[in-house]
């Protein structure tokens, strides 16, 4: 059983990463500039103060400039580094935003070390997907550092996951390890999904 989910995934990775590569500079620009105004609102709404996003690599949906402004807001913005165990640490993202090649070619940030526990205290987690069904349902890119790190976590923040909009599905394969998002964010719309999340 989980060897079929696990190979359907796989194969809508694989479709998803190929239309991802599809898109021009222009449609990724226009895309980012939409996103980063949707997650500004997000922010302000949450009232959040303190929140985790991931730097985006060139094939997804943007979030740099976003995360430049927030330092520039005076929101702590915590960002991921990727261990070889599985977890994440995390880095304060600063005014400089000095990014180094992580673990399997990320971009990191290169300011001090936190550890995985640092993100506990953070009012919205921002992150990374493949995916997102309409019930929440989050599909990663298969190494399982963000539901490492949702599963663990005593209290979970609202969670959104960054896509393009034809990446929210009806429904997508899942597997026991797989955590819900609260919601999406696209160039078009900011969806909530799912009270999950508590």
């Amino acid at each position: 059983m989980s060897n079929d989910v696990e190979h359907a995934k796989r194969a809508l990775r694989a479709e998803l990463r190929e239309r991802r590569q599809l898109l021009s500079d222009a449609q990724r620009e226009t895309a980012a500039a939409a996103i980063g105004a949707r997650l500004d609102a997000l922010v302000d709404s949450i009232g959040a103060r303190s929140i985790s996003c991931f730097l985006s690599t060139t094939t997804e949906p943007g979030t740099r400039d976003f995360v430049a402004r927030a330092v520039r807001r005076g929101i702590r913005v915590l960002l991921p580094i990727t261990r070889a165990d599985g977890l994440l640490d995390w880095a304060v993202a600063t005014d400089d935003g000095e990014i180094a090649e992580g673990l399997h070619g990320l971009p990191e940030p290169t300011g001090e070390v936190l550890s995985p526990m640092a993100v506990n205290d953070v009012d919205l987690m921002i992150i990374p997907a493949a995916a997102v069904d309409r019930t929440g349902m989050r599909m990663g890119w298969g190494r399982g550092y963000f539901d490492k790190t949702i599963g663990s976590m005593q209290k979970c923040p609202p969670v959104y996951a960054v896509i393009y909009d034809s990446e929210v599905l009806d429904s997508l394969p899942r597997e026991v390890h797989d955590q819900p998002v609260t919601g999406v964010v696209t160039p078009t719309q900011t969806l909530n999904l799912s009270q999950t999340r508590h």
